[in-house]
């Protein structure tokens, strides 16, 4: 994960929505370009399920937990983006900070995702009231129209990628300085916390001028 700690000089001291100052900005174009090649990396995991629309220039990484209610909160306006904007990739990245439970949905809507399901699940877990258990999560699955045999026998054949994916999502949460869910990336932009749709079309938007500037992720 020391790659992970570049991350840290780009968005550690600056976390709020389109105000970070770029190391290419300040003159560090070989720490600004490592900071670009973790930002690749947290964006381009294969194994995170994604949203990646044919054609889309700019990718939004979210850092979620399903038992958390303020992602719950902000999930309509993330699934508005999804909607109007075709040019847009969406990432999801399970970050379980809320114990046991949390932990068994990430899992779980990770294994989805090798059944193609990753996203009505997505949205089922995220609609579920109250706290999250086994139950939930299967009551879940079958709104999702998961193959619910299909998806423990994926879950026990991928086991390891699911962990991995899980494990790395967590090293760059700690690297960027992240205390808590949601938190989203888009460009070099990190905004942690629940904030309203036009926040985020507006870090979009900022993202799709900076690569029209310049080369960047």
């Amino acid at each position: 994960m020391k790659s992970a700690l570049l991350a840290v000089a780009l968005f550690g001291a600056a976390a709020l929505p389109l105000a970070a100052q770029s190391l290419e900005e300040a003159g560090d174009t070989r720490r600004a370009g490592e900071a670009a090649a973790v930002r690749r990396e947290i964006a381009g995991d294969p194994v995170a399920p994604a949203v990646a629309p044919k054609g889309a220039d700019v990718t939004l990484v979210v850092f979620s937990d399903y038992q958390c209610p303020y992602c719950r909160r902000i999930h309509p306006a993330i699934e508005q983006l999804k909607r109007e904007d075709r040019r847009l990739r969406i990432v999801y990245r399970d970050w379980p900070i809320f114990g046991a439970p949390s932990v068994e949905a990430a899992r779980t809507a990770i294994a989805a995702n090798y059944q193609g399901r990753h996203a009505a699940f997505n949205d089922a877990l995220m609609a579920t009231q109250g706290r999250i258990d086994g139950a939930a999560i299967r009551a879940a699955a079958a709104r999702a129209g998961v193959d619910w045999k299909r998806l423990k026998a994926d879950e026990n054949r991928h086991a390891g990628e699911i962990e991995g994916v899980i494990a790395r999502t967590r090293g760059y949460a700690r690297a960027m300085g992240l205390t808590g869910t949601p938190a989203m990336l888009v460009g070099r932009y990190l905004i942690p916390g629940a904030v309203d749709l036009p926040t985020l079309r507006e870090a979009i938007a900022a993202a799709r001028t900076d690569k029209a500037s310049r080369a960047g992720p």
